[in-house]
């Protein structure tokens, strides 16, 4: 079965003035930060991890129940998107809240791509120093996911296949890309 982990955007989604959105940075996207995605990403063991009832705290590393491993491609459910909807105040100013820890843990777990359905991996100060850091060891953050909660119900704990196929644009920092989970 296959599922589209990617928001659905209208034409209208895409005139806009906002310098981030010119540098690939609305819809499902990927950032990469100036960086190379790797063909070798295209195609990865998927996880997903359920942090849809942590709302007063950063996620921790206690709170990650799965094993990890090299190339994965990490999926943080947050609800966040389903909750408050692309685009909203509210979307923009809250997201996933992963603590430095779980970004360092990822970090020398050496997964390949980390997706969440929410605008970020950390609150929007960090938001950028978190992407880079990332990019720097060559993780790239997939941001926006939909369908997330489908995909969970399905999967629960056990791996499947992700293939996400971002446009091949040179220098910038957010590329649009189609993600798609199968199992």
């Amino acid at each position: 079965m296959l599922i589209d982990l990617t928001l659905k955007m209208s034409k209208s989604d895409f005139i806009t003035d906002d310098p981030s959105r010119k540098l690939g940075h609305f819809g499902t996207h990927c950032d990469v930060m100036n960086k190379e995605f790797l063909l070798e990403n295209i195609k990865r063991v998927g996880k997903i991890i359920d942090i849809s009832n942590i709302k007063d705290r950063e996620v921790n590393i206690t709170d990650i129940n799965i094993e990890i491993e090299k190339n994965d491609f990490v999926i943080f459910k947050t609800d966040h998107l389903k909750i408050n909807g692309y685009g909203a105040k509210e979307y923009q100013i809250k997201s996933a809240e992963l603590s430095d820890s779980v970004i360092d843990f990822l970090i020398k777990k050496k997964v390949s791509l980390i997706g969440v359905d929410a605008p970020g991996l950390q609150k929007a100060s960090k938001h950028g120093e978190v992407d880079q850091l990332c990019a720097d060891h060559n993780i790239f953050v997939i941001e926006n996911l939909c369908n997330i909660d489908t995909l969970y119900e399905k999967v629960k704990n056990n791996s499947f296949t992700v293939y996400c196929f971002p446009l091949n644009l040179l220098d910038s920092t957010g590329l649009s890309c189609r993600v798609i989970a199968e199992f």
